[in-house]
This record gives C-alpha cells, sequence and structure tokens, in this order.
C-alpha cells in the first residue's frame, strides 16, 4: 500500500496547493469584494483589508502554483498573526484553545502553507512548468 500511495505524492501536493489557494482567495474576495456577504466582515477595518489582500493575491498564486514557496511562507506567517490577533482573544477568557476561539482554520492553513513552502508547488504548477525551460 506504501508504494502504491506514494507514487501519487507529487499529484496529491499539487492538489493540496491548489485547494489550500481556492480557500484562501475566497477569503481575500469575502473581505475586498464582500462577496458573498458575511455578517462577520460587514464593517472592515484597515487590517482586514490589508489581510484581504494578502489572501487575494496569494490565493491566486498558490492557486496557479507561481512563486509557491515564498507566498506560501508569507501566508504561513498571515495565518499565524489572524489566529494570535484575531481569534485567541475573541473568547470570553483568552484562551489558548482553538475549539473555543474560532481559530482552527487559522492554525490549519498556517502549518498547511508552512508545509507548502518547504515542499513547492508540486509538479502541476507554473513553477514546475518554468523550471523546466
Amino acid at each position: 500500500m506504501d508504494q502504491t500511495l506514494s507514487k501519487w505524492q507529487p499529484t496529491i501536493l499539487s492538489l493540496l496547493r491548489f485547494i489550500i489557494g481556492l480557500l484562501l482567495l475566497q477569503y481575500g474576495i469575502a473581505k475586498i469584494f464582500k462577496f458573498p456577504v458575511l455578517p462577520y466582515f460587514a464593517s472592515i477595518p484597515p487590517l482586514i483589508v490589508v489581510a484581504g489582500t494578502i489572501e487575494l493575491i496569494g490565493g491566486a498564486l498558490l492557486l496557479l502554483g507561481l512563486f509557491t514557496r515564498p507566498v506560501a511562507f508569507i501566508l504561513s506567517g498571515q495565518m499565524a498573526f489572524a489566529y494570535f490577533l484575531g481569534h485567541m482573544f475573541k473568547a470570553a477568557n483568552p484562551v489558548f484553545l482553538p475549539l473555543v476561539n474560532g481559530g482552527t482554520l487559522a492554525i490549519a492553513l498556517c502549518f498547511t502553507c508552512l508545509y507548502l513552502a518547504t515542499a513547492g508547488g508540486g509538479p502541476i504548477s507554473l513553477d514546475a512548468m518554468l523550471r523546466k525551460k
């Protein structure tokens, strides 16, 4: 089973990058273009606009697999920042429990982007295509 699954690892890496790019892109679109209309993005402070811009551009670049490593590294830092700034103190008593403060997705995206920063975009990416030339 190990050999069967390992032959798919490069392709699944590209799929992971693509899906994470889509997830981040949707948050960027919601924050910048207010579509779809979400109640928690009704009033957008300047810091959220900056985060949305990073997610919009970074998500699109991840989707394409262009500059994957540096973009994923920046997005990983942004997701860590989002957790500590936006989620950690959201609960009545500041706690480090993501289940209580709603930061589960921020942590998952942080470490997935950190993985992509080390692993790269995979074989189905513009990075791989540009490397072949």
